[in-house]
């Protein structure tokens, strides 16, 4: 598991019934390629967010694949239409197996 990992959401706290509206996430991660080196000349082994998936009341909204070419701390905006109140569900999934989940609550009004 890598350290200090710390998921960021930005978005509305309520929405009217349909509303489109933007989410914003950042993730703190290194996202090491696998192709720098230490001090000591040994490869420095893979570890980045290999995918970032997001649901809404269990439906999905996005899910994107991630490369070791993605910056370190990789942020991530969409738009996304709110039917209903309900909960997103964001899960970021590391190449160790660790996934960071954070969920976020909408209201209709």
């Amino acid at each position: 598991m890598a350290r200090d990992v710390t998921p960021r959401l930005r978005l509305p706290k309520t929405a009217a019934k349909g509303e489109v509206i933007e989410v914003r996430t950042l993730i703190s991660h290194p996202m090491e390629s696998g192709l720098r080196k230490d001090a000591e000349g040994r490869t420095i082994p893979r570890g980045i967010i290999n995918r970032l998936t997001v649901t809404f009341n269990d439906q999905p909204v996005i899910d994107v694949d991630l490369g070791p070419g993605i910056s370190a701390n990789p942020y991530f905006a969409f738009h996304a239409t709110v039917p209903e109140a309900g909960e997103f569900l964001f899960r970021w999934h590391d190449d160790d197996g660790s996934i960071y989940e954070e969920r976020r609550q909408i209201d209709v009004t």
